[in-house]
């Protein structure tokens, strides 16, 4: 029986780029992946960073401080508790993972709880890199290579993000086929798959009288060696 693989395609936006500098998380996203296939199930939210958020992310996100003064701190319940209810105990897909493991981790560590270990994230630079070496790696570049739309993302948006990285990493990891589910299917002992069942009757093939006439008169033109006629 095929085991279920439950992951969370998770993107951050941020105030700036240096979490150990008092830069801190104004958004969450995350997407559910089942056997890397996204759900629909997702997470969002804003934050209120208690700082300025800086002119460099307003360019890139149209997050501004006004967009944040009336939402709640990452300690609070409705954010962090329900954000780790929704993680679980799922490995985190993130592009840059170190990137968004510095800012999540130094948010839980704030709030008093545990971190979320390396070995629990993965990420997809990596892969794309080890994949198509000397390629551009960036999030836009791999939606390009593979076809995905990102025409909706005038500005980075951590679900929107989340939810283009959950298409990229099906892609990263073979494809649109990785998501068949043969798991009606039962192995041997030595773990390959068993055969498929046979039918347990032939098809029938109905064809008219016009039909097998026409056919007929055409085997008659192929001489007396015709393979057709072995198996008269």
């Amino acid at each position: 029986m095929t085991e279920t693989v439950r992951e969370i395609a998770f993107d951050t936006e941020t105030t700036g780029l240096e979490w150990d500098k008092d830069d801190r998380i104004i958004e969450l996203g995350a997407v559910e992946l089942i056997n890397h296939v996204a759900t629909g199930k997702t997470f969002q939210t804003y934050i209120n960073p208690g700082r300025p958020v800086s002119e460099a992310t307003i360019r890139i996100t149209g997050i501004t401080d006004d967009h944040l003064v009336d939402k709640p701190g990452f300690e609070d319940p409705s954010i962090v508790d329900a954000f780790l209810d929704f993680v679980g105990d799922a490995t985190l897909v993130a592009h840059n993972a170190k990137f968004d493991r510095g800012f999540l981790n130094m948010e839980l560590q704030r709030c008093g709880k545990e971190i979320i270990p390396e070995e629990r994230w993965v990420d997809t630079v990596m892969i794309a890199r080890k994949k198509y070496p000397g390629a551009p790696a960036s999030l836009d570049a791999l939606c390009k290579r593979f076809d995905v739309n990102s025409d909706a993302r005038t500005f980075h948006g951590a679900l929107l993000d989340s939810q283009l990285l959950a298409e990229v990493y099906l892609e990263l990891l073979g494809g649109r086929a990785h998501r068949f589910d043969f798991g009606g299917q039962s192995q041997a002992q030595d773990g390959t798959r068993a055969p498929a069942a046979q039918r347990p009757a032939p098809l029938k093939f109905e064809i008219s009288s016009d039909e097998q006439a026409t056919h007929t008169e055409f085997i008659e033109t192929l001489g007396e060696d015709a393979v057709w006629k072995r198996y008269d």
